[in-house]
């Protein structure tokens, strides 16, 4: 068991989380950034790395690997510590020798973080994706939920299934580099953004409505698969597939921290104040995960949510320092400079 001791724990690793590592850095805050994941990025990393966004300041067009990569370079000079592959768990409130509060999380692998405040930016917290019970068997040797790189598809028979945005946003990026894309939906209508289903049409994908995956099949990987239509008067049919991808949504779930307090809304976000105050002492919050009247759940949103988040904690861990440190313009760099 190990204690890592910080002013501020990041829950989340996220764009949304490693912004507000950098931010903490300049107010000269020490950060620590815990994810379950075993790499950051959140949801960007781990369903659509290659998809481009579209709506992030000054960029008017940005990869989701690019602008996990930016961040992660843009905190670095202040050389947050990263906590990997662990879950927050356990909050408990202490006295610090200075005599003000302190919280005290413990991981799910026993180690313990000492923060003088926490911020949680877990999107939608732990997500886990909707299995395809018909091809649970060939998970990893065909089938993935996840597109995390779009090398491994060049050449290849692939078939998607879902009519959200990530599947759509993956017939799109891989058809290019496929041997083949056929998208598979058990509806005849998209929840994906209508742009990208027009772009997904006018594509050489075939598009097949109102049909399941019933039957996979192959040797050591995955060879075939067999189409079942709604319509009980049309027959299933085979298709080839070396790769088939899963894009059945996720089930989110916020996990340990129901048990900090922290009051919810529809029992999924934490409800925030203006200053982005929980209402439990110490603990903020920003990004997705949050909840407020007019909120809007954007990358961007999520990004001055978690700078306003960042000043108040400076001032809860400290109620002599500033709220608002001034602009980077007005500063000398405090990282340091090349030589």
């Amino acid at each position: 068991m190990t204690t890592t001791t910080v002013d501020v724990l990041i829950v989340g690793a996220g764009p949304v989380g490693l912004f507000g590592a950098y931010y903490a850095g300049v107010r000269g805050l020490s950060t620590a950034v815990i994810d379950s994941l075993s790499q950051v990025g959140g949801q960007v990393t781990a369903m659509y790395p290659e998809k481009e966004i579209f709506d992030i300041a000054g960029f008017p067009s940005v990869s989701g690997r690019t602008l996990i990569s930016n961040l992660v370079e843009q905190a670095a000079p202040y050389d947050p510590t990263y906590i990997l592959g662990q879950e927050a768990q356990d909050l408990e409130h202490v006295t610090g020798e200075d005599g003000r509060e302190r919280l005290v999380v413990t991981t799910s692998t026993g180690d313990r973080i000492d923060a003088g405040s926490v911020i949680v930016t877990g999107g939608i917290g732990t997500f886990t994706p909707r299995t395809l019970p018909a091809g649970e068997d060939f998970l990893g040797r065909g089938l993935e939920y996840f597109v995390p790189s779009s090398a491994e598809y060049a050449g290849q028979d692939v078939v998607i299934v879902g009519g959200g945005d990530s599947a759509v946003d993956w017939a799109n990026m891989l058809h290019p580099i496929a041997k083949s894309v056929t998208l598979v939906h058990r509806r005849d209508q998209f929840r994906a953004h209508h742009g990208s289903v027009e772009q997904m049409k006018a594509a050489p994908v075939e598009v097949v409505l109102n049909a399941q995956i019933t039957e996979t099949s192959g040797a050591d990987t995955l060879e075939t698969v067999t189409v079942t239509p709604k319509a009980k008067d049309e027959e299933p049919w085979s298709l080839p597939c070396t790769k088939l991808v899963a894009a059945l949504g996720f089930t989110a779930n916020l996990g340990p921290l129901r048990e900090w307090g922290v009051e919810l809304h529809d029992n999924r976000h934490l409800v925030v104040d203006p200053a982005m105050r929980t209402n439990v002492s110490g603990v903020f919050a920003a990004g997705d995960i949050t909840d407020y009247d007019g909120k809007v759940r954007l990358i961007a949103v999520g990004f001055g949510e978690v700078a306003t988040a960042v000043n108040n904690a400076a001032v809860h861990i400290d109620p002599d320092a500033q709220l608002f440190p001034g602009h980077s313009t007005d500063q000398q760099p405090s990282v340091p400079q090349p030589a």
